[in-house]
């Protein structure tokens, strides 16, 4: 997992503290794991996106559903990265990539700071194959 684009000593420890959802959600990937997605978002967060012309938007159980606990066979080469963090006060905002072989994703995330530290709210994304 890679911070923003700045450094991370340029990060404030707001920017640090709302990148920890983040990070679980990196993690979750990593290991095709459930259990980490359910730890970065709130329970009422909805994944969202535009496929083939067709808005989807699937609840948090939904999302989690297409987890099975194997990691991908490519995961060693797999990149992650956070592209910048934006906070305001209890809410945040965030683009990271995630270069998953001959796919490239860029996710939008919404992020609250709650009792229980900060959460994803809502993520858009959208998919991109870079193969000619």
């Amino acid at each position: 997992m890679t911070h923003p684009s700045q450094s991370n000593s340029k990060l404030t420890a707001e920017q640090l503290a709302a990148c920890a959802p983040i990070e679980k959600y990196f993690l979750g990937h990593a290991h095709d794991d459930a259990s980490y997605m359910r730890q970065a978002f709130l329970p009422s967060a909805h994944i969202e996106s535009m496929r083939e012309g067709v808005f989807t938007s699937w609840p948090l159980n939904i999302y989690c559903e297409r987890f099975g606990g194997k990691p991908a066979s490519d995961e060693a080469t797999r990149r992650r990265s956070i592209d910048w963090i934006e906070v305001a006060g209890s809410a945040a905002s965030a683009r990271v990539t995630l270069v998953h072989g001959a796919m490239t994703f860029t996710d939008y995330f919404v992020l609250l700071q709650t009792q229980d530290g900060w959460k994803i709210a809502n993520k858009a994304f959208v998919g991109k194959s870079t193969q000619a």
